[in-house]
């Protein structure tokens, strides 16, 4: 029997790589600014940043990434209130699907987190430069890299790339797409919606949300399955993790006293709840790029902020 291969296309390819940094700034860091002729993307890992692009200039918050188009003007500086930490990664890539991210300010995934943290160890393996000089112009490969170090980098960096475009241009489920989204909520649903918000830190029932809501139980979960793709306790469910994700992010209270806060039975069942819908457990969540970027020396063990189920 003859075997035939089949060709493979490669939709995005990054030819060079020419920065990799991870920053901890102070609170009165400032970089006047440059342009070049390859790509560059800024991400918060820590704090809020100021980036000018072009003419525009934007705020940055924790888990949000600016791309620079290839001759775009680009500067960064802190905003003076908390001392940020940020990635950037300059690269050239001539692929037609980069012109999505032309202008774009995107909020990261938990894989796209991840896939950033891996870059960043894997840069740490290969480069010998140090990664926190932000006047490096070129940066110098090791002699020691563990084998497939180098390859590995541009690999990951195109996984990010990718995922990003699949996430943003390819239409989600109907469930995912809608919740939150008041284009798509029918005015019975806005209200139960503002409903819902207003007891987040609550154990609500089926029973009394048709109870307070004037509304059949039968119409709720039809509306709900129409509008949204679920159930109303799914997507309660979704709602209460989805603000249990924004006060980790924030820092001010361990996983016990979220889930107390948030009405949870316990710290069990919320982190059940939470690797269920997140694919995680609330302390792989909490741990940030730089965690990620330092594996092994950190461990879970080292996470003071709570215990997971």
């Amino acid at each position: 029997m003859i075997y035939e291969s089949i060709p493979l296309a490669k939709d995005l390819s990054v030819e060079k790589i020419y920065t990799i940094h991870y920053f901890e700034y102070c609170n009165d860091f400032s970089y006047p600014g440059e342009r070049h002729d390859f790509w560059e993307f800024q991400c918060v890992d820590k704090g809020t940043a100021q980036v000018q692009a072009d003419e525009k200039v934007h705020i940055l918050t924790h888990g949000q990434v600016i791309f620079h188009r290839p001759n775009e003007f680009h500067n960064l500086s802190a905003t003076g209130n908390h001392a940020p930490n940020i990635v950037v990664v300059s690269f050239a890539c001539n692929s037609p699907c980069m012109s999505f991210f032309e202008k774009q300010i995107l909020t990261l995934s938990d894989t796209e987190r991840t896939l950033i943290g891996k870059i960043i160890a894997e840069a740490r393996r290969c480069i010998a430069s140090p990664l926190d000089d932000p006047y490096l112009h070129k940066m110098e490969l090791r002699k020691d890299s563990p084998v497939g170090s180098q390859q590995l980098l541009v690999l990951y960096l195109e996984q990010l790339l990718i995922h990003m475009l699949r996430r943003y241009t390819t239409q989600v489920p109907h469930c995912v797409r809608n919740i939150g989204d008041p284009s798509f909520e029918s005015s019975a649903c806005r209200r139960i919606t503002r409903y819902l918000e207003d007891h987040i830190c609550e154990s609500l029932s089926l029973e009394a949300i048709c109870h307070d809501n004037l509304i059949g139980r039968s119409q709720l979960q039809k509306i709900f399955r129409e509008e949204y793709g679920c159930g109303v306790i799914d997507f309660f469910s979704h709602m209460k993790i989805n603000f249990a994700r924004q006060l980790i992010r924030e820092n001010d209270m361990n996983f016990t006293q979220i889930s107390e806060f948030l009405g949870y039975s316990s710290i069990h069942y919320f982190s059940r709840q939470f690797k269920k819908l997140c694919g995680m457990t609330p302390t792989e969540y909490a741990l940030s790029i730089k965690a990620i970027s330092e594996r092994p020396q950190n461990s879970e063990k080292d996470i003071k902020n709570g215990a997971d189920a």
